[in-house]
This record gives structure tokens, C-alpha cells and sequence, in this order.
């Protein structure tokens, strides 16, 4: 198992009357490449700023190798910072922009010249060195800022939406290169992003935010396939979410009548949201399904369609490899393991950490 290396505990941050984040704890672990995930405001921006030294928490501590840094300054932390805009110096070029923070620590002139060599090769930038940052492109930028940051050898590196000006083939083959790059260096990296696809396709871990709340954390797999409340759910990914009631163990309701599920535990007769993934409806001919409908809206995708059915009174999304018409009739079916359960908010203030 990972050692511990960050511990965020019971942290709270407010700017005016505004709650921007709500007792959190959250451990993280070394070397490991963890997402905080969430829409605009939700405070994950905020959570990777306090845990650089660049805003205190209200209440709360930070423990950095089980020591509180809470209140030590951005420069004393061994964490390194990649913001959305690069910061790179118009006036150096590549060498001296990825060597001016060893040259700052008083590192001698081979060190300097073998890591600024290392760090270029791990972005994939061989025989820069020379080159007017201000020409390259913003792909070759943000190399350029994470191999800087890279050559301080920190322990932790943070990445707030770093990938947000780049194209969308661009960001792809960048997922991929940090992805790399945090393997070959161990590097513990926390990557901020409101993008599901970058969010699953590059973390160990995934920690789903929104106002101010974690809503969940766990791997990839865990959060897209066990999501544990509403927001989660229809927030990552594309989803069905229905009001339902589980009869009892592996039974639920929906419109009235009675499916087979796989979850138990539940309550008799207890109110649970039921979830069910577009890409896990099958579309059948009329009445050979569990529900009937009629096509309204068919969107073509290139690999897929994205398909609205209108069938006991609510609006279904399926996505299929195969078209169909809007008006025909068609019926839904829904294998027993792939209809997900989840517990509906108890309290107002879990109505509130789970409102979109």
C-alpha cells in the first residue's frame, strides 16, 4: 500500500459569505496521480491552491509528511505548480526558463546542464534549448513549463486545468505524456480539471467535488461504474436517473412496476435513485422489452447515435452503434446488473452537497 503523504484535515474555506469549501478530508497518497473533478466553483481550484500555500484554509490543517505546513509560504513547500496560464519568461528561452529555479537553489553548472537534458527528453523536447519560448506552440509551452517545474525535483507536482488551451488531439496526446511522466518520476501529481474524459482517462483516483462537498472518491472504474449519489452519477459521464423504490433485496420499482436488481441492503420499500448508463439500454422490437416507447431525437456521433426514447412519461437517452427513426416504436431492455441503486439524500445538508 502507498505511504500517505498529503493529509488534508477538516478543511473549510470561505471568501466573504460565500462557503467555498466544507470540513474536507482527503488523504493522497505518493507517486500516485489523483484528479480533483468537479464543475466551475465547486472549490476544487481552491483545494489546490491551499494545499500549494497559495491561500489559507479558515479552519483546518495540511500535513505534508505528517508534518502541519499549513502556514509555511509556497516557497518552502517541496510542491511545484503548473497553472492553466504557463508563466513562462518571454525574455529566456527554453534552457534558461527550465534552469532558472535550480540556478536560483545555487546548483552548479553540470547539474544544471544534466537536468535541464533530463527534463527536456521527459517532455519530449530534445534540442530545444536554444529556441524563443515565445515561437513555440502552446503544446511545446506547456512541455516547457512542466519540464521547469519537473527539474526542481518536488515531491508533489500541482496542475490546475494545464491542458485547457490546447486542442482537443492535443490534449489526448497530452494525457497521455503526464500520464508517462508521472510514472517515470514517481512524482505525486494532483491534476484539477472539470473534463470527465481527461479525468478518468489519466487518474489512479478520482475525487468528485461540488459545492464546496466531496461527493466521492475512488478510482475511475469505481466512480463511472458505483456512483454514489445523484450528482456523481449524472455528472460523470452520460446517465438515466429515475425515481424508484426498492421493494427489497435485488427487486426495485420504477414506473410502477416491479425489475430485477443486484443490489441489496437496502431498506423495504425505501426511495433510492436508480441510474442506468445509456450504453447499457439494448433497444428491441415493441413489447419485447421492460419498457415501450417511441423514438424522438436521433443524433449521429460518427462511431455512435445518441437516441431519445420517450417511454413511460420520462425522456430516455441510449447510445447505440445502430440509427433509428424518430417515431418508431421500440422497447428498452436493461440487464439486472446494470441498473445502479443509490440512497437519496436523508438531511438537508446532503441535499445540498448532492445538488447540481
Amino acid at each position: 500500500m502507498k505511504r500517505e503523504l498529503i493529509h488534508l484535515e477538516n478543511i473549510a474555506k470561505s471568501f466573504g459569505n460565500l462557503l467555498v469549501l466544507d470540513e474536507i478530508d482527503l488523504s493522497i497518497y505518493e507517486s500516485e496521480f489523483i484528479t480533483l473533478l468537479g464543475p466551475s466553483g465547486c472549490g476544487k481550484t481552491t483545494m489546490l491552491r491551499i494545499i500549494g500555500g497559495f491561500e489559507m484554509p479558515d479552519t483546518g490543517r495540511v500535513l505534508f509528511d505528517g508534518k502541519d505546513i499549513t502556514r509555511l509560504p509556497p516557497n518552502r513547500r517541496p510542491i511545484n505548480t503548473v497553472f492553466q496560464k504557463y508563466s513562462l519568461f518571454s525574455h529566456m528561452n527554453v534552457e534558461e526558463n527550465i534552469s532558472f529555479g535550480p540556478k536560483i537553489a545555487g546548483k552548479s553548472a553540470d547539474y544544471i546542464r544534466d537536468k535541464v537534458k533530463y527534463a527536456l527528453k521527459l517532455v519530449n523536447l530534445e534540442g530545444y534549448e536554444k529556441h524563443d519560448v515565445t515561437r513555440l506552440s502552446g503544446g511545446q509551452q506547456q512541455r516547457i513549463a512542466i519540464a521547469r517545474a519537473v527539474v526542481n525535483e518536488p515531491k508533489v507536482l500541482l496542475l490546475d486545468e494545464p491542458l485547457s488551451a490546447l486542442d482537443l488531439k492535443l490534449r489526448r496526446n497530452m494525457r497521455r505524456e503526464l500520464v508517462g511522466i508521472n510514472k517515470e518520476t514517481g512524482i505525486t501529481f494532483i491534476f484539477v480539471t472539470h473534463d470527465q474524459e481527461e479525468a478518468l482517462s489519466m487518474s489512479d483516483r478520482v475525487v468528485v467535488m461540488n459545492q464546496g462537498y466531496i461527493q466521492q472518491v475512488g478510482t475511475p472504474e469505481n466512480v463511472y461504474n458505483e456512483p454514489e449519489n445523484a450528482f456523481v452519477a449524472d455528472f460523470i459521464g452520460d446517465s438515466n436517473i429515475i425515481d424508484g423504490v426498492m421493494v427489497r433485496d435485488k427487486i426495485v420499482r420504477i414506473f410502477g412496476r416491479e425489475y430485477p436488481c443486484v443490489d441489496t441492503g437496502f431498506p423495504a420499500e425505501c426511495p433510492v435513485d436508480v441510474q442506468i448508463r445509456p450504453e447499457d439500454i439494448k433497444l428491441a422490437a415493441p413489447r419485447e422489452g421492460a419498457f415501450n416507447g417511441v423514438v424522438t431525437r436521433v443524433v449521429f456521433w460518427g462511431m455512435s447515435y445518441d437516441i431519445n426514447v420517450e417511454a413511460d412519461g420520462f425522456e430516455w437517452l441510449i447510445q447505440s452503434t445502430t440509427g433509428r427513426t424518430v417515431g418508431e416504436e421500440v422497447s428498452l431492455h436493461v440487464a439486472p446488473e446494470n441498473i445502479q441503486i443509490m440512497s437519496k439524500p436523508q438531511s438537508e445538508d446532503e441535499e445540498v452537497a448532492a445538488d447540481v
